[in-house]
Formats: C-alpha cells, sequence, structure tokens
C-alpha cells in the first residue's frame, strides 16, 4: 500500500525508533531519517517533504534551532514535535514556531500515525466525513422542508442549511450542486409559505406562528434592556446574513456571549422599507401617513435613509421614553476611525445606534465591478471577503471596544442578499421602480409562476404611490427585467447579489443579543 506521503524523521536516537518507522512503511509511508539537525536541514534542502518529526533534544542542533531554520525552508510543512521534556517554557517556543503537534515521550506508533493523519490528511478524511454526513442529512432536510408550519421552523431549518453550506464549501466534496438544489426546493417551499401567511402577520398580531417583524425590533429587544438600565448599541450591518454572522462569530466568542435568535424582514426586504421600519417602529404606510416629512417615495432622487436619527426618535416620543440616543453611519474606513476616536463621546448615552454600510457597498461593488465579481464568485467567496473585511475593519475594533466597557450590543441587520440567477420579463409604466427583487408601479404585468403581487398595498401595510399602484415580488433566485435591451441586463444582473424580494436568505435575518465576558 502506498499513499505518497513522505516523512521527514530526525532524531539522534533514531536507531531506537526502527519498530516505530516499520510500522509506518507498513501503513504506506515513506520515511527519510535524519540522525541530527543539521541532517534534517539538509534534507529538506535538497527534497520536499509531506510532514516532518523533529525529536527537541539533540545534540548539536537542538530541536527548536533546527525547526526555527526548517520554517525558513519549507513553511508550510507541518511539524510534529517530540520531547522528553514537559518544561511550559519549551512548549511556548514551540507553538510560537507554529508546530503543528507536540507529542510527549515515550509516544507509541499509533500516537504517531494519528498526528500523521490529523495534519497531512485531515482535509481528505474531514472530506469524506462531511460528504457521508451530509449524504445521511440530505433526506432528514428534505423531509423537514414539507414540515415547516412556522416561520421558526423555516429559521432552524435555514440556519442547518447554511451550516452545511459552510461545511461543504471547507471541504473538497461533489455535494455543493445537491445542497444548492435542496436550497432552492426549500426557498420555493418558503415563498409559497411567505404568500400564504404574509398578509396574516400584518393584519394580525395575534395570529398563531407569526413572527418578530422588523417594525417590532426595537420596542421587544432595546427597550427591555434599557428599562435594565443597560447601556445599549445597537449595530446594524445593512445586507447582513445569517450565514456572514456565522462566519464572524468565531472573531467575536473571546469578548462575547451570544443570545442567537432571528426575526423576520418585511417586505420589501430593502433598505428604505425595512430599516425605516426598525427605527420608526411602524410599517412603512404609518410612516408615511404620520410623519410624511420623512417619509421619501421611490420615484425621489433623495436618498431613502437620509432621516434614520429623526426616525429613531419619533419612535421613543411615540412611546414616551425618555433616552439619551445618538445616531451614526459608517460608510468607509475614516468614519470608522473617527467613531472609535470620539467613543467617549458615546459613553454617556442610553442608546449607541451604529449603521455599518459595508457589506451593502460590497453588494453594488460587485454588480458593478468585475474585479469585485471575481472575488465574490460565490457564496463561499462572499462570507470569505465579508469575513476578512471584518477580521481587518475598524468595525472589530469598535466590538472589542464595546466590551471593554461592558456594555451590552444588539447587532443585527435590516434584510439579506440572495444570489440571483432566473430573470423574469416585467412591463411597467416609466415611473416603477428599478429594484430586481420587487417592482412597485401602475400596470404591472410580469411572467413566471413565483411573483406575489400586491393589488391592496395599505393592505399589507405599504405605502401607495398612486391610487392603482401594486407591489409585485420575485421569489427564490428570480429577478425582474424589462424587455428593452433584455438580453443586455439578464447577462449583467445574473449571478449578481440582491434584495427586497422573498427568500430564506433575504427575510430571515440574525438578531444577536451579546454580552461582555
Amino acid at each position: 500500500m502506498s499513499n505518497n506521503t513522505k516523512i521527514l524523521w530526525a532524531d539522534d536516537e533514531i536507531d531506537l525508533l526502527k519498530p516505530h518507522i516499520l510500522f509506518l512503511k507498513q501503513k504506506g509511508y515513506e520515511v527519510v531519517t535524519a540522525n541530527n539537525g543539521r541532517d534534517a536541514i539538509e534534507a529538506v534542502e535538497e527534497s520536499s517533504f509531506d510532514l516532518i518529526i523533529l525529536d527537541e533534544n539533540m545534540p548539536g542542533l537542538t530541536g527548536l534551532e533546527t525547526l526555527g531554520q526548517i520554517k525558513q525552508i519549507a513553511p508550510a510543512t507541518p511539524v510534529i514535535m517530540i520531547t522528553k521534556s514537559e518544561e511550559e517554557n519549551i512548549m511556548d517556543q514551540a507553538v510560537g514556531n507554529k508546530i503543528s503537534d507536540y507529542l510527549i515521550k515515550p509516544v507509541n506508533p499509533n500516537q504517531i500515525l494519528i498526528s500523521i493523519k490529523r495534519n497531512v490528511h485531515s482535509e481528505r478524511l474531514v472530506s469524506e466525513k462531511a460528504t457521508a454526513d451530509y449524504r445521511q442529512e440530505f433526506s432528514r432536510i428534505s423531509m423537514a422542508i414539507s414540515e415547516c408550519y412556522t416561520v421558526a421552523d423555516w429559521a432552524e431549518l435555514y440556519r442547518k442549511i447554511s451550516f452545511w453550506e459552510m461545511e461543504l464549501a471547507a471541504t473538497e466534496t461533489n455535494m455543493d450542486e445537491m445542497l444548492e438544489m435542496q436550497k432552492a426546493e426549500a426557498n420555493n417551499a418558503f415563498y409559497k409559505f411567505v404568500k400564504r401567511n404574509y398578509e396574516d402577520w400584518i393584519t394580525d398580531e395575534e395570529c398563531e406562528g407569526r413572527p418578530m417583524m422588523s417594525h417590532e425590533v426595537m420596542k421587544k429587544r432595546i427597550f427591555p434592556l434599557l428599562d435594565e438600565g443597560e447601556k445599549v448599541f445597537l449595530i446594524v450591518i445593512d445586507n447582513f446574513r445569517l450565514d456572514q454572522w456565522m462566519t464572524i462569530k468565531p472573531l467575536l466568542n473571546e469578548y462575547f456571549t451570544f443570545n442567537e435568535e432571528t426575526y423576520c424582514s418585511i417586505l420589501p426586504t430593502a433598505t428604505q422599507y425595512a430599516r425605516n421600519a426598525i427605527f420608526s417602529g411602524l410599517l412603512p404606510v404609518k410612516i408615511a401617513q404620520m410623519f410624511p416629512e420623512l417619509w421619501i417615495d421611490e420615484d425621489s432622487e433623495e436618498g431613502k435613509n437620509i432621516n434614520e436619527s429623526p426616525l429613531i426618535a419619533t419612535q421613543f416620543e411615540r412611546y414616551r421614553r425618555k433616552c439619551r440616543f445618538s445616531y451614526n453611519k459608517v460608510n468607509d474606513s475614516a468614519a470608522g476611525e473617527r467613531l472609535l476616536k470620539e467613543f467617549s463621546n458615546l459613553e454617556g448615552n442610553d442608546l449607541n445606534v451604529v449603521v455599518l454600510n459595508f457589506i451593502d457597498m460590497l453588494s453594488h461593488a460587485r454588480t458593478e465591478s468585475k474585479m469585485i465579481r471575481e472575488l465574490a464568485s460565490s457564496n463561499a467567496a462572499y462570507r470569505s471577503l465579508t469575513e476578512s473585511w471584518f477580521k481587518h475593519s475598524s468595525a472589530i475594533d469598535l466590538f472589542r471596544k464595546i466590551a471593554e466597557k461592558g456594555y451590552k450590543i444588539v447587532l443585527t441587520t435590516d434584510h439579506g442578499t440572495v444570489r440571483v440567477t432566473n430573470p423574469l420579463k416585467v412591463v411597467g409604466d416609466k415611473n416603477t421602480n428599478t429594484n430586481l427583487r420587487y417592482k412597485v408601479g401602475k400596470s404591472l404585468s410580469y411572467n413566471g409562476r413565483q411573483v406575489y403581487e400586491i393589488k391592496k398595498p395599505e393592505q399589507y401595510g405599504l405605502p401607495s404611490p398612486n391610487v392603482s399602484s401594486t407591489y409585485i415580488f420575485a421569489g427564490n433566485q428570480d429577478f425582474f427585467a424589462y424587455p428593452n435591451n433584455y438580453n443586455y441586463y439578464v447577462q449583467y444582473y445574473t449571478d449578481t447579489f440582491q434584495h427586497g424580494g422573498i427568500s430564506l436568505e433575504e427575510m430571515i435575518v440574525p438578531l444577536i443579543t451579546m454580552t461582555a465576558k
């Protein structure tokens, strides 16, 4: 048997290790030996190895000294260090030199074997295990799709699908396509579920199984914390999906404990509607009726989110709550750094609201820039860019600063985003809005079965720009395109990330209460 794995084993008592070496050769490994550090270094200079085993206590160059030189020659090669010493400083130095494993003598052959498997074959073994586990899970997920009766059921299913999406993306498996098909099946069923129930969620707050929705987030999650005397940061990351939260969560584990839940974004799952609903505590039609000066219509050229701070104030006033709050929108690194420098100005507030716009900017840049589209070519790459941004931005420094002060954080978003692949032709008048996942206008006509049409907007909590205005929403991975220059726009927007419609990714969004450790 041969597995094409080549190992270098350096030990000044290598002759005493012949039984171990024979055991590894019987397992199919090629083992090259060295009696001292200098010979080991020469071997690494002359040949490449999949793994190196070093004795720490060798005459001449010690194991640690040998390790330092080997890391300069072959920095990516995993190194297992074996020693008789249990001194902590030696362990610290070895770990500091990025060793892959640390074993204390005496070691038996199986200890060596499992360390080799962990450091050389782990990717293959993890991939095989993930494939086998997902095969078993596949039927359970399929069954769960037909047994989701509440938004809580859908949230749990979506979390499970996101988990497997991340597991399979981290390994080389052939299961990705199968999972994508299963996710599409789930989104088809979720679309039908929303279509059956959405009107009840909007019109009847007591209906069974009704989820928490955008306009209830502050009342149900922020107000109770303020009533307990907590100082709270509400951090809203625009366009932030559940899988993206799962990606950055490990970066925050050191600083916080988490209460993780989800809520359901209102339709349209677009910033103008969903985020204004969060901050005002009102459905969009009520904002337009009660505060017409703060509501920006679809056909207006003004920014749709220029009144967020005043909307927050109206919610506190309406509930007769005295609350000292701040509002900050972070659109770039300079704004993030400025917020950190002025952090002391925030400490006197009961509530500090921070909107982070990077992911929304990334989504739009991916549509418009060929380079960004290449960098975020898949959901996995999109998550990776999110992680990289968070790890290296002022955002994580803000979270650390808040943890140091012992304040609470409620982290959420206004809506998620979905990668669109299937165009639907739509025809509307010249005032119809440009969003690809929903349209509002007069005399809308379209093709496609999975289009949710709302003919009486006010009944669904939506303003009506005109007497005969209707809203239509795309489901799953569909997007709307006009007949004019149809092929050009289809090619341009296919495989971009969009929001506004009905999908698990857009509607079921993270709501995380974070407590400093």
